[in-house]
């Protein structure tokens, strides 16, 4: 045994340099070829806490989680898609209506959205704050209420159009220098929803990417808004989701103009008019009842379609900053009134619609850069004829990461090995890994294969060990 392991390895796996001070290139065939002879130890069976190597085993999703949607009775409240898959993956677990337990899986996969959201946001100037969630009862009414000891009234706020124009109105030094002022926060969010369905699409309560604008003009407040639009398309395109901006009505927010990023498809709620000629697009909302005709182009036709609201933008004027004075110095030294805008992104919205457009009926897919995890390592059953390479797919988990930087925390050993190598592919499969590694039979012949499913595409190849790398390399990461 010892003699086939020493063997392997030495065919198989690189040599971790002795640290991490010193660069290497961005392969395992450089690892193999430039660390010292005695850099590879023998696998151990259990991986110590300092190697820092995810394992399925530790991750906090429970089997009477993710069982749950295997339940009839749990079934028929499962309105969607995206719902059921994420409440069988164990990336959501059901508090009360309308609201959910988000799970570590889900949490980093929100967190690196909001990471790619900060990117873009701070790219065009918007600066990040936090708003307390207690609004005072006086800016709402109509929503969630509750007393504090002394029996003053607060509300949960939905948005924060008051409460930052109340922040920002006794800066009275603020300067035309200033401006444009973006300021945005990411944080949860309520909805007293009389009908909470499909999941995180339709919740009470859920995470939102807030920015409000402050300029010193109307026509500076239109460059800013088209510059956080661009912002949201690029954002889009980075994740591979096909949205429409379309026109929109203000609803009870107001202002002079509004649209919102609709990510097309059937479970939506939202009815879409597009034209066929142009580029102009529209809620239902906004258009005469049974209009056909496209205001923009006035040849082609507006055909009809579904979808799913996952940002909202408003050019809301002086409609608060004249209520809450919130003003500038002009250029003439005088107080003036600012522009507002308020851009909104729904967080956990795309996480769900990107879910349900892109998934299939029995597996989770991702956007790439939104996966928990982007590698999944499988090893072999215990106790079956290759249980000899178990050792190996742990040590190749971990160098992955070594090798390939920015796959740090991206690979996952699942080490349940007491369990068929199909049960876990079939957890691999709900949990949407984009790529999955089985480590088998092949990884113990002359010349050492892998077998590499893409999830996203289907396809199953055997790889060498170069052959692995080269795949992962491609993978892009936040």
């Amino acid at each position: 045994m010892e003699v086939l392991m020493h063997h392997l390895w030495q065919r198989v796996l690189p040599r971790l340099p002795r640290t991490m001070s010193t660069p290497c290139k961005s392969d395992l065939s450089c690892a193999a070829g430039h660390a010292p002879t005695d850099s590879i130890s023998r696998p151990s069976t259990h991986l110590p806490p300092s190697t820092h190597l995810p394992l399925v085993s530790h991750l906090f999703q429970p089997s009477n989680l993710r069982d749950v949607g295997q339940e009839k009775s749990a079934q028929v409240d499962m309105t969607c898609k995206s719902q059921r898959l994420m409440q069988q993956a164990g990336l959501i677990h059901p508090s009360n209506p309308g609201c959910y337990y988000y799970l570590p899986a889900t949490v980093r996969s929100m967190e690196k959205l909001v990471m790619l959201i900060d990117q873009e946001m701070q790219g065009i100037g918007g600066q990040k704050l936090d708003m307390p969630s207690l609004c005072s009862a006086e800016l709402w009414r109509q929503l969630f209420r509750l007393r504090d000891r002394h029996g003053a009234e607060y509300c949960l706020g939905p948005t924060h159009e008051e409460a930052v124009t109340e922040l920002l109105a006794p800066q009275g030094t603020l300067s035309y220098r200033q401006l444009p002022l973006l300021l945005y926060q990411i944080t949860r969010e309520f909805h007293d929803e009389p009908k909470p369905r499909f999941g995180l699409l339709r919740g009470r309560e859920f995470y939102m990417k807030d920015m409000y604008t402050f300029d010193m003009s109307e026509e500076a407040a239109y460059r800013t808004y088209e510059s956080v639009c661009q912002a949201y398309t690029r954002l889009f395109s980075q994740l591979g989701l096909c949205i429409v901006q379309v026109h929109a009505d203000t609803g009870n927010i107001g202002g002079k103009l509004s649209h919102e990023f609709q990510l097309p498809a059937d479970i939506g709620e939202d009815r879409l008019l597009v034209c066929g000629s142009c580029s102009f697009s529209a809620n239902v909302e906004t258009m005469e009842p049974g209009q056909t005709d496209c205001p923009q182009c006035q040849e082609g036709t507006l055909v009809e379609s579904k979808g799913i609201a996952v940002g909202h933008t408003f050019y809301l004027g002086t409609k608060y900053s004249h209520i809450f004075n919130a003003t500038f110095n002009n250029t003439q030294n005088k107080p003036a009134v600012t522009e507002m805008g308020c851009i909104g992104l729904g967080v956990t919205q795309i996480l769900a619609a990107a879910i349900e457009v892109m998934s299939t009926e029995e597996a989770i897919c991702w956007p790439g850069l939104l996966a928990p995890y982007q590698v999944c390592v499988l090893p072999p059953k215990r106790g079956s004829k290759v249980d000899e390479v178990a050792g190996l797919a742990e040590e190749l988990a971990l160098s992955l990461g070594e090798a390939l930087p920015r796959l740090k925390g991206e690979v996952v050993l699942d080490d349940r090995t007491q369990m068929t190598i199909g049960k876990r592919l079939k957890d691999a499969s709900q949990l949407g890994y984009p790529y999955v590694v089985v480590v088998g039979q092949k990884a113990a012949e002359e010349t050492p294969r892998f077998e590499v499913i893409c999830q996203q595409t289907g396809e199953t190849t055997f790889l060498s060990r170069d052959g692995l790398v080269d795949i992962l390399r491609c993978v892009e990461t936040v």
